[in-house]
């Protein structure tokens, strides 16, 4: 079979041919593109002329376009819809392409082309975007050591494959652990609690694997609700135990010397390149600039938590004392946290889920993206997948005229890990007359439809796919010159506010009125349950501001804090650095940083505080929203130019032309309900 991979897609709208794609098509592809990018690289370091923006910057911009797209189709591959195929590929191209780029960082003869360009250009003869793509590609090469002799250089690169090689394996181990371990109830008493539509899915699984009774996983839509109904404590005990030690057993598919090594590698590498931490070095390249501003940020939202949490904790144990429990466990949280939110809020999520099926939240969606932003989407087969259960988009303006390609795959599968993510398959960018249309995803782990009823949402899933879709949207209107600079390609800490402030619409009557009726009936959400879907915007917020604080702390305690030489045990790295935060027992069993996908193989490290931070902008920003009306066409069309800039500009300049001012901490206190 041809390898289409060794051309340009001769495809509809540029698309992935996904069904002639075989894992071994990559590697010779690959291997043209690192040839004909090295060929342009070659070009731009022998070219006679005086280095400029345009015959050096710029041309190193566009120089690796193919390779960058076969690259991120492979790595979503893995991600989405892997198996050993996928997985050995991955692990064999990977360290190939990123050894590539480290020799692309580390030519000197190219990086002084950069320097001379970086030191003898005017800058009021660039445009913002060429500013900031001169400084950012500058900064890329001296951060990954072009400044470096060749031995440092050289242990470097070491360092960098050994990275690539042990996120990789990571992964691996936690989607292994996370699809092998199941749980078959056989006796029809011990499912009280669940839901009928949560029963009916699991005897289905039971079937598909040749069991009798009803089979529970770790994958979300199986382990969430198990937790939040089943009232069987010893059986949610079991799960919660079983969650918590992935990859964490003494076994081959054990994560902890993994953590370890990553961490004290990124350690190395900091210091390589002349920082004190891993921290140090990342938050160089955020807003929030250093390691003492995020830990001051953490604290200050820890003094406003810790004792809210401590008052929601006494309310559960309260509940749990009717059941003769005098200690609360993590087991226990999720159970009893959805009977007091039934008792305070009126608010039966099971019920509420009748008026969420899954294709009217995402038409709601589409709707909110319209009214905002003039955006159609129409669905289409003229799109390939990578599997059946992704639906494909074409994605256009108010004029007609083709914004995006936009794929939605919501249910989980062996071959996918675990989370919601959003991600893209073909970058945006301007040269020479053309706009090039980003081809973007979001991936999502919902229950599936049964035989008798559609794919109904929880209220958290409905957020979680607003936040998604946040980014796609982010990414579908992009409006830049460069792919390095285009959608989400932005500082970490503000790359969730596109997404948190879509979440907003969530919660709003205007927005809910469009999509949130019963899958049934046709009836409206009722004016009562929208009440209490606002109420519950601080239902229980002290503890989940202090779980995600708790996320945060951990995170600066791998990369800020961690000293090699002397952290060696990963359970009291993980107490030491989360027990300000601690409200409920630890068990020795469990552990949390060897599953810890966002900051080990994500791209969280040093960066999960971004979560709190980016909820102070949205919170900020969508006041303003509500200040003007949620669907005001000023206010819309000024955050849709701040989506439309990518990472063209500061990120605060964005934010300061959107809003007028800085943000304020004081609209996320009094949203959340927390007080100092």
């Amino acid at each position: 079979m041809k390898n289409l991979l060794l051309s340009d897609f001769n495809t509809y709208l540029e698309t992935v041919p996904f069904s002639d794609i075989k894992p071994e098509h990559f590697k010779p592809a690959v291997e043209k593109y690192i040839a004909q990018m090295q060929e342009k690289i070659d070009k731009i370091v022998k070219n006679p002329a005086q280095p400029d923006f345009q015959n050096t910057i710029e041309a190193l911009e566009f120089s690796g376009m193919h390779l960058d797209r076969i690259q991120s189709i492979l790595m979503n591959i893995n991600s989405a819809d892997t198996n050993e195929a996928w997985q050995q590929t991955t692990e064999e191209i990977l360290p190939v392409v990123n050894d590539f780029y480290n020799n692309i960082r580390q030519n000197k003869a190219l990086f002084d082309k950069i320097a001379y360009v970086k030191t003898h250009t005017n800058p009021d003869n660039l445009t913002p975007e060429q500013k900031m793509l001169l400084d950012k590609t500058y900064k890329s090469f001296v951060r990954n050591g072009a400044n470096l002799n060749s031995e440092q250089q050289q242990k470097l690169r070491e360092i960098d494959q050994q990275l690539t090689r042990l996120k990789l394996l990571f992964n691996k181990n936690v989607l292994h652990e996370t699809n092998s371990f199941e749980l078959l109830i056989t006796d029809a008493n011990n499912l009280t609690g669940l839901p009928e539509s949560v029963i009916e899915t699991a005897q289905e699984l039971a079937k598909q694997r040749n069991k009798t009774g009803w089979m529970f996983t770790l994958h979300a839509p199986s382990y969430m609700p198990f937790m939040k109904y089943l009232k069987n404590r010893d059986l949610r005990r079991q799960m919660a135990l079983a969650y918590g030690s992935r990859s964490f057993k003494n076994d081959i598919y054990d994560n902890r010397k993994i953590v370890l090594q990553i961490a004290g590698l990124r350690k190395q590498r900091a210091n390589l390149l002349g920082y004190n931490t891993y921290a140090d070095y990342v938050l160089e390249e955020r807003m929030a600039e250093q390691p003492k501003k995020v830990l001051d940020f953490l604290d200050n939202l820890h003094r406003a938590a810790y004792p809210k949490a401590r008052e929601e904790l006494k309310q559960l144990e309260k509940l749990a004392r009717k059941d003769g429990i005098n200690r609360l466990e993590k087991w226990d949280i999720s159970y009893y946290m959805n009977i007091l939110k039934k008792q305070e809020l009126q608010l039966d999520e099971q019920k509420l889920k009748a008026y969420f099926p899954l294709d009217k939240v995402l038409q709601g969606a589409f709707d909110i993206a319209g009214r905002l932003y003039g955006l159609k989407f129409v669905k289409t087969d003229r799109i390939d997948t990578y599997h059946p259960d992704v639906q494909a988009y074409e994605v256009y303006d108010e004029t007609g005229k083709f914004k995006a390609v936009f794929y939605a795959d919501f249910f989980p599968r062996a071959g996918k890990r675990q989370g919601a993510w959003m991600t893209s398959y073909k970058g945006q960018w301007q040269r020479n007359g053309k706009d090039s249309r980003p081809h973007i995803s979001i991936v999502t782990n919902f229950t599936k439809p049964t035989a008798t009823e559609p794919s109904l949402l929880s209220f958290n899933e409905v957020t979680t796919l607003f936040h998604e879709f946040g980014h796609a949207l982010h990414g579908m209107l992009a409006q830049s010159h460069y792919p390095s600079l285009s959608g989400t390609n932005v500082y970490w800490d503000f790359v969730e506010l596109p997404s948190q402030i879509m979440e907003n619409w969530a919660y709003e009557k205007e927005a809910l009125d469009l999509f949130a009726h019963h899958y049934q009936t046709g009836e409206k959400l009722p004016e009562e349950d929208l009440k209490n879907i606002k109420k519950s915007l601080q239902f229980m917020e002290g503890y989940a501001t202090n779980r995600q604080l708790s996320f945060g702390y951990l995170d600066m305690g791998w990369h800020y804090h961690f000293n090699p030489d002397h952290d060696k045990d990963v359970s009291q790295i993980e107490q030491k650095h989360m027990g300000k935060t601690q409200i409920l027992p630890y068990y020795e069993q469990n552990n949390m940083s060897v599953a810890f996908s966002h900051i080990f193989p994500g791209g969280y490290a040093a960066g999960y505080y971004s979560y709190k931070w980016a909820e102070v902008l949205d919170a900020d920003a969508f006041e303003y929203f509500k200040e003007n009306g949620i669907f005001n066409p000023e206010v819309a069309q000024k955050f849709k130019a701040l989506l439309q800039a990518g990472g063209t500009e500061h990120p605060m300049t964005l934010y300061k032309r959107f809003r007028g001012r800085e943000p304020q901490v004081e609209a996320l206190i009094k949203r959340a309900g927390l007080k100092h």
